[in-house]
């Protein structure tokens, strides 16, 4: 499967929006969440952006005020999950135009519409910021 879930969560920890690909209570996503953020905010800038948790291997970087997590399978390349991370948030910055935390809390729906044609069940399946974008300028077109 590879991608288990991507988190993008502000400074204060709290979860701007959460995408999973493995079903798990929301109890259970409730107390990973806390597990995994309150782990990777504690850490400094001077320590690698990999974190071994549970049977999860983390990896996250930070961009302005949010911090992007994607937990993955432990034989999972953490380089290729970093790409895809700034894959993500250069997709997010074209459309947003320098995204931020705002723009994902009031825009939540397109945030999540880029990452469903991005990644399909754990799996990146597409990596062209224009393939990307272009469902999303059509609908924008639309309305």
């Amino acid at each position: 499967m590879g991608i288990r879930f991507i988190l993008m969560v502000n400074k204060q920890g709290q979860t701007r929006l959460a995408q999973y690909y493995e079903w798990l209570t929301l109890e259970e996503r409730r107390a990973l969440e806390g597990e995994i953020v309150r782990k990777c905010l504690a850490r400094n800038e001077q320590q690698c952006s990999f974190v071994e948790h549970r049977n999860y291997k983390i990896v996250y970087r930070r961009y302005a005020s949010l911090f992007f997590l994607v937990g993955v399978d432990n034989d999972e390349n953490e380089l290729a999950i970093l790409e895809f991370i700034h894959l993500l948030v250069e997709t997010m910055d074209r459309h947003f135009g320098n995204v931020c935390e705002l723009d994902i809390m009031f825009h939540l729906e397109k945030a999540h519409f880029m990452l469903e044609e991005m990644v399909m069940n754990g799996s990146i399946v597409e990596t062209s910021k224009a393939n990307i974008l272009s469902p999303i300028q059509l609908m924008d077109k639309a309305s």
